[in-house]
């Protein structure tokens, strides 16, 4: 990924950590101005501090997006902070692997409100600006669980496949209006979001794939569709294309389930037995 973002004016959530934070980092260092949001403040102005963002092009607030009256506050910042607002960056999201029959209903409602009511909650506000100037793009960071459902994670996968729904039919809606919408669909990241899965059974299917991508790639990519305005990414495309085929035939699917879940446990297994092996105090 090169080039320049500079006169890109660009709303980012979940900028604190992981996908979004590589995201903020890498609009900052292509010259963007950035409205970087996150649900942790404290953690987010830390990690703007880190990083050296110039505070003249990168802004700093915390959004939880749950809330509508914090994401009209939000957007109202943004604009007032960089004189406009061209471009919303979805990423926050939370997982809590879990059977169906051991669902806790509490960490349900948490992965559907932020996952997806979140993503609703700041396209509902943001667009109606978009539509008023006719220009505007709207990147929503979905999951491959938004291509074919993944037992173990199955409320994320219902919210990840909603996120994709949703843009898809928001696309239709506002692509005549001049506003554009993308969904990204990367595979497992390494994330800390990834490292909370690795002591869960359930979470086996997540590691099935042969690498984990970095965030820094994931990153690239969205920069990548901020000039191009693609309808949907995959990451990577094999296993995207993969993921459609498991969805448009699902009772065939079972069987690339149980060898993909007998792969997972064993990568996710021995990422744990490394983790373990680190933390082992050595004898001297």
């Amino acid at each position: 990924m090169g080039g320049t973002h500079v006169g890109f004016k660009v709303l980012v959530t979940g900028s604190a950590s992981g996908i979004g934070l590589a995201i903020t980092d890498r609009l900052a260092k292509a010259g963007a101005a950035v409205f970087a949001t996150d649900a942790d403040g404290e953690a987010l102005r830390a990690v703007a501090e880190d990083h050296g963002w110039p505070g003249d092009r990168v802004h700093t607030a915390e959004l939880d997006v749950r809330e509508s009256s914090r994401w009209d506050a939000a957007q109202k910042a943004a604009i007032g902070a960089m004189d406009g607002l061209d471009t919303l960056i979805n990423v926050a999201g939370v997982i809590h692997p879990a059977w169906i029959h051991e669902l806790d209903l509490e960490q349900a409602q948490l992965q559907v409100d932020v996952n997806l009511m979140g993503v609703l909650r700041g396209m509902r506000a943001t667009t109606a600006g978009f539509v008023e100037r006719r220009r505007g793009h709207v990147i929503n960071v979905a999951s491959m669980a938004a291509l074919a459902p993944i037992e173990g994670i199955a409320v994320y996968s219902a919210t990840k496949y909603a996120v994709r729904s949703l843009s898809l039919a928001a696309s239709n809606e506002l692509r005549r209006k001049g506003v554009a919408v993308t969904v990204i669909c990367p595979d497992a990241v390494r994330t800390p979001m990834l490292d909370r899965q690795e002591a869960f059974e359930q979470a086996d299917l997540v590691f099935s794939g042969s690498r984990e991508l970095s965030p820094q790639e994931v990153a690239d990519a969205v920069l990548d569709a901020m000039h191009d305005r693609p309808l949907e990414v995959y990451l990577p495309r094999h296993r995207g294309w993969l993921a459609r085929l498991a969805d448009l035939f699902p009772a065939s699917a079972t069987t690339i389930s149980d060898l993909a879940r007998r792969r997972g446990h064993r990568r996710r297994t021995e990422l744990l037995d490394r983790v373990a092996s680190v933390a082992k105090p050595q004898k001297r």
